[in-house]
């Protein structure tokens, strides 16, 4: 069966002596449509692959549900691409305002949340997250290696980001890729959601990339304490996550990396 994350395309390889026609291995993109209560609410850029865990993860980071008592199913028996949500409960009243101050919009690859919602409103919906507890910078320093190890279509391509899920002893829980680094964090926090574990407030995040205010958003609503990349965070991102009680940290990378906020969860 064919891997719906890979796509071939013919290219030409440049070499010093002219060029050569190979078949090369791509990272697939496409668009999904996500309908909530038969609504049109968005459409997502991502690599096909837990879209139904996407499709909830997307969900929580809009504050549409907020426990998976709110979903009452997810699937996929429309249109191609196309994923239906029902959901219920206190979610039914959020639906109406999420639809009444929003267009529906394109949400690209690279994009997310595009810093749609302010630091203000999100205090007023989470002020911020637990997790009373320390981990070893050791541990902090182990988790690139291992998320690599998981990165199988990035390996063949080079052109997916990924987000990896850990417990305190650095155990990676559940992994995912995708051309977006949020919807990468979005199946990821989807799945868990779905599974009945929220918040994640015992769990470490990784990111393959760098980390904008979207993804701590995302760790925020999702209830994680912790959020590290192997690139540098912007400064709204370090801003939410100073705001939120979140340790931030960046430039993981060999034995070292930089700590933005809230250090007093790293031992040493």
């Amino acid at each position: 069966m064919q891997d719906k994350k890979l796509g071939i395309r013919d290219v030409q390889i440049h070499r010093p002596g002219g060029t050569q026609p190979v078949p090369d291995r791509v990272a697939v993109e496409e668009p999904m449509e996500v309908r909530v209560n038969g609504a049109p609410f968005a459409v997502i850029m991502r690599t096909p692959g837990a879209d139904h865990d996407l499709a909830a993860g997307f969900l929580l980071a809009e504050d549409v549900i907020r426990s998976a008592d709110e979903i009452g199913a997810i699937n996929d028996d429309g249109p191609d691409n196309t994923i239906n949500v029902t959901v219920q409960g206190d979610a039914v009243a959020r639906l109406e305002v999420r639809l009444g101050d929003r267009r529906q919009v394109m949400m690209t690859s690279s994009c997310g949340l595009c810093g749609r919602r302010t630091i203000e409103s999100l205090r007023a919906r989470v002020s911020a997250v637990a997790g009373v507890w320390t981990v070893p910078a050791s541990v902090i320093a182990s988790l690139p290696e291992k998320l690599r190890a998981t990165q199988d279509v990035f390996a063949s391509t080079g052109g997916l980001h990924a987000a990896g899920l850990f417990d305190l002893s650095g155990v990676l829980q559940l992994s995912a890729e995708d051309v977006g680094r949020h919807n990468a964090v979005d199946k990821i926090a989807g799945r868990m959601l779905r599974d009945g574990r929220h918040p994640l407030d015992d769990r470490l995040l990784l990111v393959s990339g760098r980390t904008s205010f979207e993804l701590v958003q995302k760790a925020l609503l999702a209830g994680v304490p912790l959020i590290a990349a192997v690139s540098a965070p912007s400064s709204l991102a370090i801003d939410l996550a100073t705001e939120a009680g979140i340790t931030l940290c960046g430039f993981v990378r060999g034995d070292t990396f930089n700590i933005y906020s809230h250090p007093h969860r790293i031992s040493h």
